[in-house]
């Protein structure tokens, strides 16, 4: 009799706590925003599931942003855009102290949800922890670690957060917000911009805007939704700022201007081809030299930068960077005018050098007629793409090395006259 009433209370515990569980009673969901820290990939913030458990006084952070070094194909998933991200845990204090450690901005938000759908958001994230389950293909901007809690927070309220903010102009575009947290390193700003195409630059709704953290944590905090007993909720219950960093650039509301910059710099390297070409007219051996270096200098740096991106529009899965314009006018073929600068600063023989000068000459006047082309085709709307930074700064090089007064007049004379 006795072991029978043991086995029948052992049953009714499990059964409670399993209710318990089951319930959510004790868990408390929350999503933690953490601000930019030093490394590039970490300049946009990062985003995290908390949920503490009163009952067994866990706390455990999901993060879906985890990647390692360590893995034996990491730099060739790197190269062919095929980046492997998985979730894992952390103890939460554990975790918060590291990110105050890195000077990071931290915000948590908790989320007022029923009990049930709060452990129905931990079973999602328990789910995103298994074998088959916790590894994906990292896209920059419609499957990452944000968007990942995004869609879990979006099922537990019932497809609410996208009904809200799926049809909502956004009023940017991808291009324009990534450019938001990276305006303090013009270097960087361009060299990244520049690899995205087209479709980077059409306008997006706040529902694909929460690819990014800030996006995300605002979307989230502005959401009320009606539960399933009918009943209007505020998303968000309580918002606590729990470190604020230390001079760290502030991410931009609108970004700044670029084109100037890339127009200053042209006009710059413009002006010093002007001064390599009167060089070269009072002392040939000295300004051929200086010339010839220079027309490599510049086919290695935008012939590289075009052979990149050929390589990653048309081998990688990095979509971001279909249907590019920039290839037009910054390509591999640019790459030619590294050995032809080189032949043309050490040749002595006239005739040579006469014909290499013509060689770069067309080489850097095909660039112009590129970057003319590429304006053009930005009258039609299919084919419009925020690259005149990029044109203004290839221009006035271009320019210069193709159709300099003194070396078209001779080209002129020779074939002319």
């Amino acid at each position: 009799m006795r072991f029978i009433s043991c086995v029948f209370i052992s049953l009714f515990l499990a059964v409670s706590l399993s209710a318990q569980v089951i319930n959510g009673n004790d868990l408390t969901v929350k999503v933690a925003l953490f601000g930019p820290g030093d490394e590039i990939f970490s300049w946009w913030g990062h985003i995290e599931l908390i949920i503490d458990d009163e009952r067994t006084g866990r706390s455990v952070s999901y993060d879906f942003g985890v990647f390692t070094y360590e893995d034996n194909k990491f730099f060739q998933n790197i190269v062919l855009g095929r980046l492997l991200y998985n979730c894992g845990t952390l103890p939460t204090e554990y975790n918060i102290n590291w990110y105050i450690t890195d000077n990071r901005d931290i915000t948590i938000y908790t989320l007022d949800l029923l009990p049930e759908k709060k452990e129905e958001i931990r079973q999602l994230a328990e789910n995103s922890l298994l074998p088959e389950n916790r590894y994906y293909i990292y896209r920059f901007f419609d499957n990452n670690c944000t968007t990942r809690i995004r869609d879990i927070i979006d099922n537990a309220v019932g497809g609410q957060l996208k009904g809200r903010f799926a049809n909502e102009n956004f009023h940017f575009t991808v291009r324009q917000k990534v450019r938001c947290n990276i305006w303090f390193s013009p270097v960087i700003d361009w060299f990244l911009c520049f690899f995205l195409g087209q479709n980077n630059d059409k306008v997006i709704t706040f529902w694909e805007a929460m690819f990014l953290p800030s996006e995300l944590a605002n979307c989230v905090n502005d959401l009320t939704y009606t539960d399933e007993n009918g009943i209007s909720r505020k998303l968000v219950s309580d918002t606590k700022l729990i470190h604020r960093s230390q001079g760290r650039f502030p991410a931009l509301n609108i970004p700044r201007k670029q084109w100037h910059q890339g127009f200053a710099v042209g006009l710059i390297a413009a002006f010093y081809s002007v001064l390599l070409f009167f060089v070269q007219a009072k002392s040939p051996v000295i300004g051929q030299a200086a010339l010839g270096i220079t027309y490599s200098l510049f086919g290695l740096l935008f012939g590289g930068a075009g052979l990149l991106l050929f390589f990653m529009s048309l081998f990688t899965s990095y979509d971001c960077t279909y249907y590019n314009a920039n290839l037009l006018y910054c390509n591999p073929l640019l790459l030619a005018s590294f050995p032809l600068g080189i032949k043309y600063a050490l040749a002595k023989n006239y005739e040579k050098r006469f014909f290499i000068e013509v060689s770069l000459r067309l080489l850097w006047f095909l660039v112009v007629l590129g970057i003319i082309v590429s304006m053009l085709i930005k009258l039609l709307p299919m084919f419009w793409q925020k690259n005149f930074p990029y044109q203004i700064l290839m221009l006035p090089i271009a320019l210069t090395l193709s159709l300099e007064p003194f070396g078209l007049k001779k080209i002129i004379q020779r074939f002319f006259y």
